[in-house]
This record gives C-alpha cells, structure tokens and sequence, in this order.
C-alpha cells in the first residue's frame, strides 16, 4: 500500500519554531509529527511511503537517515529549489507514485483517530476516483457534496465572504451537504494523467474543484472523527493532550 506526506510547507503559522526547523520535525510529546504519520501509516498496512520536502528539506533527509526510514520503504520527492504546492508535489511524485494502485495522502500536521486502512480499502470498494476524507466541523470554507449521488464532489463555498467555486454550469450551492475536509484523501492511479496539462505549481483543492465534472471525486466521513491540526502554536498543546488521549 502506497502512501504520500506533504512535509514540504514552510510552517510559517507556526514560527519561530519553523525559523529553524521544518514543520515536519516539530516535536509533539517527544516525537516529531512526521514519526507520528509515518507510524500510523506503516501500522495500517502502508509500506510504501513517499514524502516531499522543501523547507529544511535536509534537515528531514537526514533524520529519515538516521532512523533508517523507520524500516519502511521511504523515498523522497524532492522540492528543494522549487516548493510546488499540493497538487504541483503529487504531480513531481508521480513516478514515485504510479502504479495500478491508489494511494494515499496525508498532511503532516494532522493528528487524528481516523482508521486510515478503512480510508483506503472504503475508496477502493467505491470506485471513485478520488475520496476527500471530510466531516462535520465550524470552519469558513466547505466542500459541497450532493448527498443523492453517494456525496460527489459539487463545488466550495467561503461563508464568510459568500465566494463559490464549481465546474458544473449554473451551480446554486443551495441544498448540497457542507462539509470540512480532513487533509487526507485516496487518490486512484488514473488521476495523475489528469495533472498533466496543469502547470508546475498548483494546490489539489483547485484541481479537485476544477476537475469535478469530469472526476468521480467524493466525500468519505468517518464516525466519531477527531483531529488536530498542528498549523498553529497554539494548537502544540491542543496536540499534545490528544496524544495523551489516544496512546498507540
């Protein structure tokens, strides 16, 4: 099972930790968050890891080095000269990354209780082409989904501003579940020759929206989610107690 980390982000919320240090090497109850996503990924089945890096991007070459890629089959994507975004650093991995095998792609600031097996193995019985892993949460922007049509993707809505983003014609947001996405989702094979006109830079969400009409993109959501996003200081404690909450 194949498996990708965004580590590349310049962390800048959570300055001045990420003065020095990469994001993904925050540490988090003694042990750096990327230690925490690759241990619950390699404890779901997922053997094949690749992980992008930017920001302090030696700093996390040399730490996979000394830990030996926590046993795992790890490989680096490299974005060192050049950070890409989200939908750019899937595009850059794409030879790591093929295969007739989804994967999967995991922010590095998300703690969570998600079974992330069940994630992948839900969006293979699906068929879908990609699964956005959402819930019920207050935040400013959502994800619409036509709950008849076993939730695809419809569009994005800001509330606080009123702004809609949609591929379909004539698209009223009304009447379509909202819903937050969770910074992990399953990506089948086939997508990537899809980001192949797109440009060497660009964030999955506006490919996602943009390729909507023409993708079978759903929404996946997991019964009594809980998370933590690390992108802000004050979320290091929030982060800290849910690691106290769910031991591993």
């Amino acid at each position: 099972m194949k498996a990708m980390i965004f580590a590349a982000g310049m962390g800048t919320r959570l300055k001045p930790i990420t003065d020095s240090l990469p994001k993904a090497l925050v540490p988090i109850a003694g042990k750096t968050l990327l230690e925490r996503v690759v241990a619950r990924l390699a404890n779901a089945g997922f053997d094949h890891i690749v992980i992008n890096v930017h920001h302090f991007g030696d700093l996390i070459i040399d730490y996979l080095k000394e830990h030996e890629n926590f046993g795992l089959d790890i490989q680096v994507s490299d974005e060192r000269e050049c950070l890409l975004d989200t939908g750019g650093g899937i595009r850059k991995a794409t030879s790591l990354l093929e295969g007739d095998e989804p994967f999967l792609v995991h922010n590095v600031d998300i703690l969570s209780n998600i079974d992330l097996a069940k994630c992948y193995n839900d969006h293979i019985a699906s068929g879908a082409d990609v699964s956005l892993l959402v819930s019920e949460r207050d935040t400013q922007r959502y994800l619409l989904f036509d709950e008849g049509n076993n939730l695809r993707l419809m569009g994005w809505t800001n509330i606080a501003t009123g702004d809609v983003k949609s591929p379909f014609p004539g698209f009223n947001p009304n009447g379509y579940r909202r819903l937050a996405f969770s910074g992990v989702h399953v990506i089948s094979p086939g997508v990537l020759k899809s980001m192949v006109p797109y440009p060497d830079k660009f964030p999955i969400m506006d490919f996602y929206l943009s390729e909507a009409a023409k993708l079978n993109i759903v929404g996946q959501t997991a019964n009594n989610l809980q998370m933590v996003d690390v992108g802000k200081l004050y979320a290091i404690q929030q982060a800290e107690d849910f690691v106290a909450a769910h031991p591993e």
